[in-house]
């Protein structure tokens, strides 16, 4: 082979290269007929055609925006509504013991049985504690315990009857309430010093 041929050869070969090359450009340039359709176009038609796409994005913005400004206020109205009336369940169930207190005040007023009425205000006192465990109320247990201030306020300090006594609770004048693990009312108590 002389070296002419093969000069002829390897030229043939690269222009068949940089043919296949620019094919495969072709080939891979995204939506070129497209991309000649749109030069193509009228431009006052793709101005109004974007013009309708903000308009209905516009459109669809405000909708949005109401049904989000409606949501804000109806939930803002329900809670509203439970603030007021959120006690409502835990006053009804009150009355029947209100109920209770009335009659033994006018079974004290008529000069009953004061053994009876003994029992009465026990068996009332007995119904507002079951109420109050119902609602998950509890007494704080104090007496005998060490003074903790996450659950006590000393109202005052007073001399422990033994050592053993000293930084404990020895008397709670007022008792302290739990609803849940949340202090409702902290134990007023006397602390050994």
């Amino acid at each position: 082979m002389s070296k002419k041929n093969k000069k002829n050869q390897n030229e043939e070969a690269r222009a068949a290269q940089e043919e296949n090359q620019e094919q495969k450009v072709k080939n891979t340039e995204p939506h070129a007929a497209e991309k000649d359709n749109a030069v193509n176009e009228d431009p006052e038609k793709i101005i109004a055609d974007l013009k309708e796409q903000l308009e209905h994005q516009k459109k669809e913005y405000a909708f949005k925006l109401a049904e989000f400004d409606n949501y804000r206020k109806r939930t803002l109205n329900e809670k509203a509504e439970l603030i007021k009336n959120g006690a409502e369940s835990a006053m009804r169930d009150l009355l029947p013991v209100i109920d209770d207190l009335e009659r033994a005040l006018d079974a004290i007023n008529k000069g009953g049985d004061l053994d009876s009425l003994k029992e009465g205000v026990n068996l009332i006192y007995n119904k507002f504690v079951k109420y109050l465990e119902s609602q998950h109320v509890t007494a704080i247990d104090s007496t005998g315990k060490d003074f903790d201030t996450d659950v006590h306020e000393a109202v005052t300090m007073f001399p422990a009857p033994d050592p053993s006594m000293k930084g404990k609770v020895i008397d709670t004048p007022i008792k302290g309430y739990k609803i849940n693990d949340k202090v409702l009312r902290y134990a007023k108590v006397v602390v050994g010093s």
